[in-house]
């Protein structure tokens, strides 16, 4: 039986016990159902593992007792820094949850001429808050160990304009119906990888050319035009197996039964 994960935003050791927070408490007893004495995994986004168990303290709630460490097993070679065009509601949960199930390195949601969902204020703060939900989810259900961050949302233009100026930025590459190169053409990748992904409806031909003249190389995925979150996945898992990710460096890993 698979053993559940949970994230715990503290430091980690053996031999010392671990009270968790609502959040992970939450989910351990009225989520996942579980009581003392049920084995369970703790992370807490900084590399590793650790194996536990749910115990009663002396006032009779429940604490974890953390056992011994596991290294990182499931972290991608590639640094892949997904930017994200907004896109609305469900699909964009979607997108965060798949992206970290693919080894997604961290997240920038952008702002575009088409984005449908303007945030602002304490709008944003609890969009910003929920997505981070989303992505602490995803890692806890498919063994990642290290949380990707979910940056402050922002125009294009700002993100376009910190990338062109940043050192060490990586490859940009931005995801285009009508480009002449296609993805898998590029071959194995060893640096990081920024995505641009525009939201529903794409990004403008304004945006499309301010991209590339940041240094954003335009790429397709074949024929078909793809919704923004089938794209997300697609060109992730591309990028994932041109680095070896995807295919078996800790053997087959079948489904969640």
């Amino acid at each position: 039986m698979r053993v559940p994960r949970l994230y715990v935003n503290q430091p980690l050791a053996s031999g010392v016990d671990c009270a968790l927070d609502k959040r992970a408490l939450d989910h351990a007893v009225k989520v996942l159902r579980l009581r003392a004495g049920d084995p369970l995994c703790l992370f807490n986004g900084q590399g590793g593992e650790f194996a536990a168990m749910l115990v009663r303290d002396a006032s009779g709630g429940l604490l974890a007792q953390v056992g011994e460490f596991g290294p990182d097993r499931r972290e991608s070679p590639l640094s892949v820094r997904l930017v994200q065009g907004i896109s609305r509601g469900e699909r964009m949960d979607y997108t965060l949850q798949k992206a970290v199930e693919l080894g997604v390195t961290d997240i920038v949601p952008v702002v575009t001429e088409r984005t449908v969902l303007r945030l602002a204020g304490e709008r944003a703060e609890r969009r910003l808050a929920h997505w981070h939900g989303v992505v602490l989810a995803a890692c806890e259900q498919s063994g990642r160990t290290r949380v990707p961050g979910v940056a402050q949302p922002c125009a294009l233009s700002d993100h376009l304009t910190d990338y062109r100026a940043a050192a060490g930025a990586g490859i940009g590459l931005l995801l285009d119906s009508t480009a002449p190169d296609a993805l898998t053409d590029l071959g194995p990748l060893a640096g990081p990888v920024n995505v641009l992904i525009g939201p529903e409806g794409g990004l403008s031909a304004a945006e499309r050319q301010a991209a590339q003249a940041a240094g954003y190389r335009p790429v397709r995925m074949g024929p078909r035009i793809l919704r923004t979150e089938t794209a997300a996945v697609v060109a992730l898992a591309v990028l994932q197996a041109l680095a070896g990710d995807l295919g078996g460096r800790q053997g087959k890993v079948g489904p969640d039964r």
